[in-house]
């Protein structure tokens, strides 16, 4: 029942905004850091952003800082990750991540959505 599910991705022109949502259920997310990846075709998943469990400290890839910001709501258990002035190299699929911040082996990943930046 442990469920992390992501959604808002689609079809957005360079350029444009997309904010995707990461909605958790079956397990406390306020105790989980989580966490946005990314995987390209032929690319290796890599990390976009990530947040502490309150929300207190976030850190970005290099490539998107300054035009994503990761955020969550606890009360709504939900995650979010609002890009803007997307390019096309931002082109993947996007993963929500959580990690329990005590046990670290506490991991659940969602089943990704697709983000394509193109004209």
């Amino acid at each position: 029942q442990v469920q992390l599910v992501e959604s808002g991705g689609g079809l957005v022109q360079p350029g444009g905004s997309l904010r995707l949502s990461c909605a958790a259920s079956g397990f406390p997310f306020s105790n989980y850091r989580m966490s946005w990846y990314r995987q390209a075709p032929g690319k290796e998943r890599e990390l976009v952003a990530a947040i502490t469990n309150t929300g207190g400290v976030t850190n970005y890839a290099a490539s998107v800082k300054g035009r994503f910001t990761i955020s969550r709501d606890n009360a709504k258990n939900t995650g979010y990750l609002q890009m803007n002035s997307l390019k096309p190299e931002d082109t993947a699929v996007y993963y929500c991540n959580a990690v329990n911040m005590v046990l670290r082996t506490r991991e659940y990943w969602g089943r990704g959505t697709q983000v394509t930046v193109s004209s």
